[in-house]
């Protein structure tokens, strides 16, 4: 198991660092998994520090973050009752919600799969079959064979072999051995299913970063997947609509209720703020249900940020109590002395009249506001190179509570893609002519590489 950790630095800085990477023996019940996580979170002195923690939607890793999430509120360490601790990974997710869709056309993807295969497996094959389609004008394009674990890699072998379409039957007349020719019906079934999964290939690239994306990108892409759910569960094909049920009702499954992170760093996206929650949860939920979970969020973002305003006092008070201790070593000190020490007496007076509430807050002031319009300089997409981190450094004096709270939220990660690329880094430390590695050794070796990347300013290659 990988235990990764994810936080912001004193210059807005995403950072991640591999904390544990250690054997966890069957059998992997909840209890087993919680232990583990216990054990690295008490090595490194940051049990009453963890904020969310994301998992992948194996019913054993749901099981250890509900005794995890009971043992930490009993500490008081659990801000908001829990309700952000638990992060489903939105990339499995996604997986799940494809799954059932291409279930419909298991048959037709596994035709076009042999297909390639047969034809890619023989370089003679392949240049009859480039042949055939430089005649048809079709261009060079390579056929794309499929990688089982990798759904998205479906969607790019179907995409490319639309493109070839014609060719198939066209060799079949050359090769009688090719058997897996797909009728043209058969081709507008495959058609009809890509566009709806080029929208979920997009949301797949946007979270699969190794690089994790921050958590304020997802909502915009979640609502686009399900409104593409509900115009499918109309159409006129009977199998597409029985794949829109399928996918509807994983989707309720796992986002039936609001996605807390999602949506409150959303709103800490200071392009969106509340109105993408307003927009999108109609959408994505019932008119009763989306009204409720908008209530809730707002909830749920002014109970965090009080949270934040208690320990932002308390922080000013503990300041206090430090100068004047300081105050009263140096007039001890320092008897003959007389100097007034003005400017520390000013501090002083600010720091009292910081703990008076305004009568707007941060928040207030914030949601207030107009939405931020981003225009690139160099005329790019503006959404691909918006950076929210960037802003927040820059008006963390406008917002000094309201951007704390930016730090908790904005690097929570969505997708444990970027955590699980590190068994790629495993298998190239624990091979076969290292196989005898003990777990310690092992462990050592991934987790000094991952600092030690970090340190050097290397990237951190999956």
């Amino acid at each position: 198991m990988v235990v990764t950790c994810y936080f912001m630095d004193s210059n807005w800085l995403l950072q991640k660092r591999i904390l544990n990477f250690c054997n966890v023996p069957p059998p992997h019940f909840g209890i087993v998994i919680t232990k583990a996580l216990r054990n690295s979170f008490i090595e490194w002195g940051i049990l009453d520090k963890v904020f969310t923690i994301t998992v992948d939607n194996a019913s054993a890793n749901a099981a250890a973050i509900d005794i995890l999430r009971d043992d930490i509120e009993l500490r008081g360490s659990l801000p908001i009752g829990g309700l952000m601790f638990h992060v489903r990974c939105c990339a499995h997710i996604t997986n799940l919600l494809v799954q059932a869709r291409l279930s419909e056309i298991g048959d037709i993807i596994d035709s076009v799969r042999q297909g390639i295969k047969y034809i890619v497996v023989s370089e003679s094959r392949l240049n009859v079959f480039s042949d055939i389609a430089k005649r048809l004008d079709l261009g060079c394009n390579k056929l794309i064979l499929d990688v089982l674990t990798r759904w998205n890699s479906i969607y790019l072998m179907l995409k490319t072999a639309i493109r070839f379409k014609e060719v198939f039957p066209r060799y079949h007349r050359v090769e009688q051995a090719f058997l897996w020719v797909i009728s043209p019906e058969q081709w507008d079934k495959v058609e009809n299913v890509n566009q709806v999964l080029a929208v979920f290939n997009y949301v797949t690239n946007v979270v699969s970063g190794n690089d994790y994306p921050t958590s304020n990108l997802f909502l915009p892409e979640v609502w686009r997947m399900k409104e593409m759910v509900d115009i499918k569960a109309a159409d006129k094909n009977e199998y597409i609509r029985l794949m829109a049920a399928k996918m509807s009702d994983k989707f309720d499954k796992y986002w039936g209720e609001s996605n807390m992170v999602m949506a409150l760093a959303a709103v800490l996206d200071p392009r969106y703020k509340m109105k993408l929650i307003r927009f999108c949860f109609l959408i994505i939920y019932p008119l009763d249900v989306g009204g409720d979970n908008i209530k809730t969020v707002l909830n749920t973002l002014k109970e965090l940020f009080e949270l934040c305003v208690a320990a932002h006092n308390a922080s000013i008070i503990q300041q206090q109590a430090s100068a004047e201790v300081i105050a009263t070593s140096t007039t001890v000190a320092s008897v003959t002395e007389k100097v007034s020490g003005g400017r520390s007496r000013f501090r002083q007076h600010v720091r009292s009249n910081d703990i008076i509430r305004p009568i707007k807050t941060d928040l207030d002031v914030y949601l207030e506001e107009d939405v931020f319009i981003y225009d690139s300089e160099n005329g790019e997409d503006s959404d691909a190179n918006f950076d929210a981190l960037g802003w927040w450094k820059s008006n963390a004096l406008k917002y000094r509570i309201l951007s704390k709270m930016a730090r908790d939220v904005l690097p929570v990660p969505i997708s444990t893609v970027a955590s699980e690329s590190s068994f790629s880094t495993g298998g190239r430390v624990i091979e076969p002519h290292r196989a005898s590695l003990s777990i310690d050794t092992a462990q050592m070796l991934l987790c000094g590489s991952d600092w030690k990347m970090v340190e050097v300013e290397l990237p951190n290659l999956p």
